[in-house]
């Protein structure tokens, strides 16, 4: 199994976006993928830098795929506001 986490969150150079076509593609129908990203398929494109090879990557990714969509309320963001209100509460 193979894990990406946070998937574009930082876009790729034209070689690191041809490198994960490559990890994708011997990946494909081969073994299992895990990706997470907060990115709709769309803004794809703006992470790879090609049209054509995002589109070549989705195709693969979502051919046989299980999409699970996680929303409401980060978890960290969460954690964070209740860290916050604990420190203002000992400094009154």
């Amino acid at each position: 199994m193979l894990i990406l986490d946070e998937l574009g969150y930082v876009p790729f150079s034209k070689m690191g976006a041809e490198l994960l076509f490559e990890v994708v593609s011997r990946a494909y129908e081969r073994q299992s993928l895990i990706i997470t990203t907060n990115l709709p398929f769309e803004n794809w494109i703006e992470v790879c830098g090609s049209e054509r090879l995002t589109g070549a990557m989705l195709d693969r990714l979502t051919h046989k795929v299980h999409i699970v969509e996680a929303n409401g309320v980060s978890y960290r963001l969460e954690q964070s506001r209740k860290l916050l209100a604990g420190r203002q509460k000992t400094t009154v």
